[in-house]
């Protein structure tokens, strides 16, 4: 089994940056791969990124237009996301999953964190 915990989410001026971590515990993380959905109020769950187990492939939705990057740190067990220019439609609760495959559907994942709730002022 794996947990994972996500954090570093804030209230942040538009325009701003956050980076968004996820640690993992359990001993799967490094031969796991990993993503980032979002969901804020009203709104469906949506992908942002995910990355596989040794970081050789990535895949972006294409609302990130460059300003959010993922990467993972296998030998801290933790996976990231970089995000600058934040806009207020960012504002969302952020969560991190993991599964078998590389995938930008939630339902193929098999565990996910908390959630990380982030707000972008206006």
């Amino acid at each position: 089994q794996i947990q994972l915990v996500e954090s570093g989410g804030a209230v942040v001026q538009a325009g701003g940056s956050l980076r968004l971590s996820c640690a993992a515990s359990g001993r799967t993380f490094s031969s796991s791969n990993m993503g980032w959905f979002r969901q804020a109020p009203g709104k469906e769950r949506e992908f942002i990124a995910a990355i596989n187990w040794n970081g050789g492939h990535i895949a972006y939705a294409a609302f990130v237009r460059g300003r959010f990057t993922i990467s993972r740190d296998n030998a801290k067990n933790t996976v990231y996301l970089q995000m600058n220019s934040l806009k207020p439609e960012d504002t969302a609760v952020y969560y991190c999953a993991v599964g078998r495959v590389m995938s930008t559907k939630w339902e193929q994942y098999d565990d996910w964190g908390q959630g990380t709730q982030v707000i972008v002022s206006s």
